[in-house]
């Protein structure tokens, strides 16, 4: 069984090797590492390991905040593996074919974003519930009764007690994050159903990818 951990630990020489060392004495092997954000003497890292049959989870977190200023920030079962060139392949699917480019952009999202679903909503979008323009499998079923495109002006992490978050969002612990592609009134949502946040560094990403493909698309 493969997982996607999320570790904040200390950014300084030697802690990811004592990191590793630690996962691989309580069986993880790890697949890969992706560096998600460095700022204030700290990292946050996304590490894919894989455990044998029959082991539970727990002993990952165990393992990792035995270590000193070292905590998990969230642990999922994952699929696949992490690619450091993800971003710009997304960017590139998109491109190849504009004239579906934004249903390219919701099915290519949760793999290569790291989230469990995305959507595309437009500024009428919404007016009586409406489901959005484009969304990926695992999308939520309720939608937000007014237009999404007033509310996010640029990248940015949704806060779950917004006004136009659904309750049934808030209640499921949904992490969001939103970005608008160009000015016509589209806006990418995505959704992370239990967590983690969304990091500023990723916020960060979200709104150079968005703002590339409104250029592609245009």
């Amino acid at each position: 069984m493969s997982y996607l951990l999320r570790v904040v630990l200390p950014d300084r020489p030697g802690t990811l090797g004592l990191l590793a060392l630690a996962l691989g004495e309580a069986g993880a092997d790890i697949q890969s590492l992706d560096v998600i954000e460095r700022s204030g003497g700290y990292a946050v890292d996304d590490i894919v390991v894989n455990l044998p049959t029959g082991a539970l989870p727990d002993v990952l977190i165990t393992a990792a905040e035995a270590l000193d200023d070292t905590v998990v920030d969230a642990i999922r079962p994952f699929v696949g593996n992490l690619d450091t060139h993800r971003e710009l392949e997304l960017i590139e699917l998109v491109a190849g074919s504009p004239r579906r480019g934004l249903q390219r952009l919701v099915d290519a999202a949760p793999r290569a974003l790291q989230v469990h679903w995305a959507a595309v909503l437009d500024h009428g979008a919404g007016a009586a519930g409406a489901a959005p323009l484009y969304a990926s499998p695992g999308t939520p079923e309720t939608w937000p009764d007014g237009p999404v495109s007033e509310q996010v002006g640029t990248a940015q992490v949704v806060r779950t007690d917004a006004d136009w978050v659904p309750e049934v969002w808030r209640a499921g612990e949904i992490a969001l994050a939103a970005a608008p592609i160009g000015d016509g009134g589209a806006v990418l949502l995505l959704g992370r159903n239990g967590g983690p946040q969304f990091r500023p560094a990723e916020v960060a990403r979200l709104g150079y990818i968005t703002g590339i493909i409104a250029t592609v698309l245009q």
